[in-house]
């Protein structure tokens, strides 16, 4: 039995002293960073709501965009269940009716998310240097503007390039949102106001499935361009709020604009606090973390993302959002259509995906619940167990001949059932987990490179779902959840063995567990002293491994 012992990282002299006239300040930002990290570690929700109802409201006002980009989406791919649309756009079928083929299928939707993986790259870059107001107005004055093109669109080919242009601002709300939350909220707010992101997308295809069954009957034009008119809604009220709203003080620290940082912790703040806050002392926690951060990592270009530990962060981000893709989401995506192709009418399939929407909406309160007693980890293993079960019974049912009603109302059942457990686990837990992981001062970049990761399996989910149901290609139908079952299988096994635990973690205690290489399944079960004195976690056989979170530690680490 191997013995009980525990091992410290000691640093010499010669290294303090030499961090010291580095940073003559060092022990004074270390000293408040440590209380701040306190106060957050045993803050409350219900403290949090009380010293940050600002940073909640801000968050809340741009998640808002994300509830556009939800009703858009939602419209390129539901509209291929809208009649009207269909004669407009599709091709007539052996049977007199008329169907949009299945390569045009795939190029409405995957059109977008190329313009979506152009405009996250430059959002990677643009958010780093221009701060998040100002990147997020000119993304709405963007998609004000270009919104003209989808409304008087005259053939399929321009409504493609409508959608690849509206897709560069699309990209932008897809991460700046979620980064924003995760910036400005404290530990305990954190996955709530990052998994809202997920809550907004429900709300927005809620919408988008309410007024795609107001046109469904519609004979004339009308039945699509109310839908892409209604787009206007969103994007100058937005504008007007996002205007208004306080920059995130962690980007103003990674400018080194320590006083205007400050400025925002206060706008962000309530001046009436329960417990012992000092705006301070959560400066210096932004800065210590971010010092520490330059040390094992010098640079915050894209290509850092791929060195050192934070290449196994950026895997864990990507592949946390990829899981998303190819765990069978597509089948949502294009649920009006996948109902209308399993058997129902156009007002049952539109009925249903209302349901499902719903449902969804559900599944994110659940989630907020879930994640305080089980933790992001255990939700996202445990979810895609039981989408993975879920996939299959859909998929038998499908051998069930289209005659046979029982059979399609039970595939409508189980994809509403598929819809909530995703919105409780998978779906909104992988909005927490790609905002928390990455290092603070690569970040955005990190959460860019991720969900271009989605894109590209999206592209692929969009390549091969339309040919999957259509009739006029291979026409798999339900049985095509056979095939969504073994890629949610992989999925699970990856995330069994990779995706750490970030529940709880400040930001410089993360970076002290992913420098120190702490394995995945112990995250929960390591105590962090960013205070220099030693910290036990339990290993192997009971073994003890000390982890410290010094500055000098990351220098060593380092060098």
């Amino acid at each position: 039995m191997a013995s009980r012992r525990s091992s410290v990282i000691h640093v010499d002299d010669e290294k303090i002293c030499r961090m010291s006239v580095n940073n003559p300040d060092f022990t004074h930002i270390s000293d408040d960073a440590a209380k701040a990290t306190e106060v957050e570690r045993n803050m409350t929700l219900l403290q949090g709501l009380k010293i940050y109802p600002k940073a909640v409201g801000w968050s809340i006002l741009l998640s808002a965009a994300i509830i556009m980009e939800g009703f858009d989406i939602v419209l390129i791919a539901n509209l291929l269940a809208v009649p009207a649309f269909k004669n407009k756009f599709g091709v007539q079928l052996a049977d007199g009716s008329y169907e949009v083929t299945a390569a045009w299928q795939s190029g409405l939707t995957n059109g977008a998310y190329c313009g979506e993986i152009l405009g996250l790259m430059i959002n990677g870059i643009i958010a780093e240097k221009y701060g998040f107001k100002k990147t997020m107005i000119s993304a709405l004055t963007l998609v004000a503007s270009l919104i003209f093109i989808v409304f008087f669109v005259q053939n399929i080919e321009q409504l493609l390039i409508g959608l690849i242009l509206l897709g560069i601002p699309w990209g932008v709300f897809q991460t700046l949102t979620t980064t924003y939350a995760a910036e400005v909220c404290p530990v305990p707010l954190r996955a709530y106001l990052t998994t809202y992101v997920n809550l907004c997308w429900v709300m927005g295809q809620f919408l988008a499935s309410g007024v795609l069954k107001g046109v469904s009957t519609r004979n004339d034009e009308w039945a699509y361009r109310i839908p892409y008119a209604l787009q206007w809604i969103w994007p100058i009220p937005l504008i007007i709020g996002i205007a208004l709203a306080p920059e995130s003080p962690w980007w103003l620290v990674r400018k080194e604009r320590l006083d205007d940082a400050k400025k925002m912790v206060l706008r962000l703040t309530s001046r009436n606090q329960a417990v012992d806050f000092s705006p301070d002392e959560t400066v210096a926690m932004m800065q210590h973390t971010n010092e520490m951060e330059k040390m094992s990592s010098r640079g915050a270009t894209y290509l850092d993302c791929f060195k050192g530990t934070d290449l196994y962060r950026t895997e864990i981000c990507a592949m946390t959002w990829f899981t998303q893709a190819f765990c069978g989401s597509s089948f949502m995506g294009f649920s009006t259509y996948f109902f209308e192709q399993a058997g129902l009418d156009t007002s049952n399939a539109f009925s249903m995906s209302l349901g499902q929407y719903a449902l969804g909406a559900v599944g994110t309160f659940l989630a907020w619940y879930l994640m305080q007693i089980c933790g992001r980890r255990t939700l996202y293993v445990w979810g895609q167990a039981i989408l993975c079960a879920l996939l299959l019974i859909i998929g038998f049912c499908g051998i069930a001949s289209k005659d046979n009603t029982g059979a399609q109302w039970a595939i409508g059942t189980m994809l509403l059932i598929f819809t909530f457990v995703y919105d409780s686990t998978v779906g909104p837990v992988c909005y927490s987990l790609v905002a928390e992981m990455p290092s603070t001062r690569l970040r955005q970049k990190t959460v860019v490179l991720a969900r271009n990761f989605y894109n590209i399996a999206s592209i692929i989910g969009n390549i091969l779902t339309p040919r999957m149901l259509n009739p006029s290609a291979w026409n798999w139908g339900a049985k095509s959840a056979f095939f969504w079952a073994g890629t949610c299988f992989l999925c699970f096994v990856w995330t069994y063995f990779r995706l750490p635990e970030p529940r709880g973690r400040t930001y410089g205690e993360l970076d002290t567990l992913f420098e120190q290489r702490v394995s995945a399944r112990k995250f929960t079960r390591t105590d962090v002293d960013l205070k220099g004195n030693g910290a036990q976690t339990e290993g192997f056989g009971g073994e003890k491994k000390a982890v410290t979170a010094h500055l000098e530690t990351m220098e060593l680490a380092r060098t």
